[in-house]
């Protein structure tokens, strides 16, 4: 598993918290997820093998977010 941090841009309120937790849990590949709606952050364990953090960034854009940087 490979430690990621998102920074995104758009979150607006709880539900847009739940909306990336409910994709996040869905997608294969993704283990632990935490999604910190205070400072805009999404912090995930992923097989990269199994899915790319590219992959989760066009997703989460698909969304309607946009994925500021990645580290």
């Amino acid at each position: 598993m490979t430690n990621k941090t998102l920074q995104l841009e758009g979150m607006t309120c709880p539900t847009c918290v739940l909306r990336i937790e409910k994709l996040l849990k869905k997608t294969k590949g993704v283990g632990e997820s935490e999604v910190l709606y205070n400072s805009g952050r999404v912090k995930l364990a992923l097989d990269e093998d199994l899915v790319s953090v590219d992959d989760i960034s066009a997703a989460i854009e698909q969304l309607g977010y946009k994925v500021v940087s990645v580290k």
